[in-house]
């Protein structure tokens, strides 16, 4: 079972020829909003991926929150542990550009009043894999780890958008998703990613997974064992979905007790596939989609 805490927000997409620099207008066409928010997003990804998902956090009382809780809820995921709280759902503004790049700005609206109360303590467990990330307040996170830790279950954080958490907090997770940035920012320098990797993984004791979007994944587990996992080859169109199907998936790979190559390859399938649709989790592949196109992406490297 995966319990994801984290954000919902309604996605404003701007679609332009390219991303603006600073103070620069840049004119797209239109708008389209669509659903999304790193915990939402992952939390479908799971979901779409097979596993049973339950998604914890908060959304406004305002006219947005009803379309945003129907979108995640057919993907599969329980959304009764949503709450509905005075004010905004949680917005985001996305400019893509025509290459598939993008930029985002948050406003967090009601995803700052999400707690780790949300999460009912029958539900964590040996059986429970718990994800979290950072687009609600870090000291609620922190709080729903402790919980899920003590009670047995299975903790992965992607630490993203980078931010200030407590190094002690990191006892708390087994498994820690990060790109370059983020991992550079928990080591305080720069360095090789597997380097950063293998740093992370022993002075925390977890396994940590370093995202390098078109250079692929590494990741090291606590004991030392290190892997590489590439991309699948598509045509992108936006990228603002891949990093949650990565996240998701994997979760979803490894609550189903895939070993950490066979769970890493799949993630990347999924991250791949969801460079091909725009928006976040309307980009969202389902487990046959991944599964038609495990062949197309290299087993997983040992890397000694």
């Amino acid at each position: 079972m995966i319990l994801v805490l984290g954000s919902i927000n309604a996605d404003l997409f701007f679609a332009v020829d390219r991303l603006p620099v600073r103070g620069e207008t840049v004119l797209a066409p239109s708008v389209t909003t669509r659903p999304g928010g790193k915990g939402a997003n992952q939390a479908a990804a799971a979901a779409r991926a097979g596993a049973a998902t339950a998604f914890f956090g908060c959304v406004g009382d305002d006219g947005v929150a009803g379309g945003m809780l129907a979108a995640l809820a057919e993907t599969g995921c329980d959304v009764s542990g949503v709450q509905r709280v005075p004010g905004e759902t949680g917005t985001a503004m996305v400019v893509v550009e025509r290459g598939g790049e993008n930029l985002i700005v948050v406003a967090s609206g009601a995803n700052r009043q999400v707690t780790a109360n949300l999460l009912p303590a029958d539900r964590l467990g040996p059986a429970t894999t718990l994800v979290c990330q950072m687009e609600i307040p870090a000291e609620q996170t922190v709080r729903a780890l402790r919980r899920a830790r003590a009670e047995g279950a299975r903790t992965v954080l992607n630490l993203a958008p980078v931010g200030a958490i407590p190094s002690t907090a990191l006892a708390d997770v087994d498994v820690l998703i990060v790109n370059r940035i983020e991992a550079e920012a928990l080591v305080s320098g720069a360095g090789d990613p597997l380097d950063l990797a293998r740093t992370l993984a022993q002075r925390h004791d977890l396994t940590c997974v370093v995202t390098l979007g078109g250079e692929g994944v590494l990741a090291v587990e606590p004991g030392g064992t290190a892997w590489s996992v590439g991309v699948l080859p598509v045509r992108a169109v936006d990228t603002v979905g891949a990093g949650d199907a990565f996240v998701g998936v994997l979760a979803a790979s490894l609550d189903a007790r895939t070993a950490l190559p066979d769970a890493l390859r799949r993630a990347s399938v999924a991250a791949g596939l969801a460079c091909t649709v725009e928006g976040a989790m309307p980009s969202l592949p389902d487990r046959s989609a991944i599964e038609a196109r495990l062949n197309d992406l290299a087993p997983a490297r040992r890397l000694d």
